[in-house]
């Protein structure tokens, strides 16, 4: 299937959900997705640490994991989940093509994310080469397009393209890459860390280096338009617990490496080794802020590679229980 073809069956597919979401009552699950990245640490900890879970009783909360944003998108706009983490490209192509279904409700991370390679020095000896994403229109896959595209090279998913792009979940990419049959992938924590640790890559771009101050959204946390009206205040604990979360892994990073990595070995049945999580926490910033004004460069972006259309993105942040949240926690006993 050629990328238009692709990227219109996407349109239709997303539109379709966002007409679909299915009610359901206010006391059941509260249903949470989020990827077994470092760029997601606050979900790591607060699903392993049950945090999520006691900020939420009486009512339950149920987990869902995913590898790539896009998948994650699907599934809230088909009423599978309330609340997710998510990488910044996703949830603004499904904020404009559900016209408003979908939020973000606050920040999570800035940084982490990087184009690691073999042997290239620069964007010209990728030309003719394979080159991943974890999953196509995720927010890696855009940012590693637009980066060739502003070095004069096209891409292509099935070839004639400069540069092949392949679309394939993280563990995946590592395998690919340690047997040769990539050039590069542009990843986000902690594949970037070990693509260079147990692959021999090296960083070529370290994404924070393209944006002002090197803040940029990697990921953030969006919901429904659905669970902001019919069940507010679950999301607000939520909300209330990343917050804290935060806050803990602000105040002492290298602690907060270490239970992220706890929460990460339950998921894939290893941990990661010392050095290789230093390594990939180092280039990840926690933070709440939703990054409004980043959030906009990256709309601009996909839509530039014709990935969005070009549309209002104004109220794609609904940071109103945020605020409600920082406010409460900022103010006197």
């Amino acid at each position: 299937m050629g990328r238009p073809l692709l990227l219109l069956s996407l349109v239709l597919v997303w539109a379709t959900l966002a007409g679909c979401q299915r009610s359901r009552s206010p006391d059941a699950p509260l249903r949470l997705g989020y990827f077994p990245n470092l760029t997601h640490a606050q979900a790591l900890v607060g699903d392993a640490e049950g945090t999520f879970a006691k900020a939420l009783e009486p009512r339950k909360i149920e987990v869902k994991r995913f590898n790539a944003g896009p998948s994650a998108m699907e599934a809230l706009l088909a009423g599978e989940l309330d609340v997710t983490y998510v990488g910044t490209s996703p949830v603004i192509n499904a904020f404009v093509r559900s016209k408003g279904a979908v939020h973000v409700v606050a920040g999570a991370a800035s940084g982490g994310a990087e184009l690691i390679v073999k042997d290239a020095r620069g964007p010209a000896d990728l030309r003719g080469k394979r080159v991943a994403s974890p999953q196509l229109g995720n927010t890696q896959d855009i940012a590693l397009r637009f980066w060739l595209r502003s070095h004069g090279l096209s891409t292509s998913t099935a070839g004639g393209g400069d540069v092949t792009i392949v679309p394939v979940p993280n563990p995946d990419i590592l395998t690919l890459f340690q047997r040769g049959e990539l050039a590069g992938a542009w990843v986000p924590e902690p594949w970037g860390a070990r693509l260079i640790a147990e692959g021999g890559g090296h960083i070529l771009v370290d994404e924070r280096e393209l944006w002002p101050k090197g803040a940029f959204a990697t990921t953030v946390l969006a919901a429904s338009s659905q669970a902001l009206k019919v069940r507010r205040a679950d999301v607000r604990a939520i909300l209330s617990a990343h917050v804290a979360l935060t806050e803990r892994g602000r105040a002492d990073p290298r602690r907060f490496a270490q239970e992220a990595n706890a929460g990460f070995a339950h998921i894939t049945g290893r941990a990661l080794p010392e050095p290789i999580l230093q390594d990939a926490f180092s280039r990840i910033e926690l933070t709440a802020d939703p990054m409004q004004r980043q959030l906009s460069v990256a709309a601009q972006h996909a839509a530039e590679l014709g990935c969005l259309p070009r549309g209002d993105v104004t109220g794609r942040v609904d940071s109103t229980i945020l605020d409600e949240v920082v406010s409460s926690r900022s103010a006197p006993p």
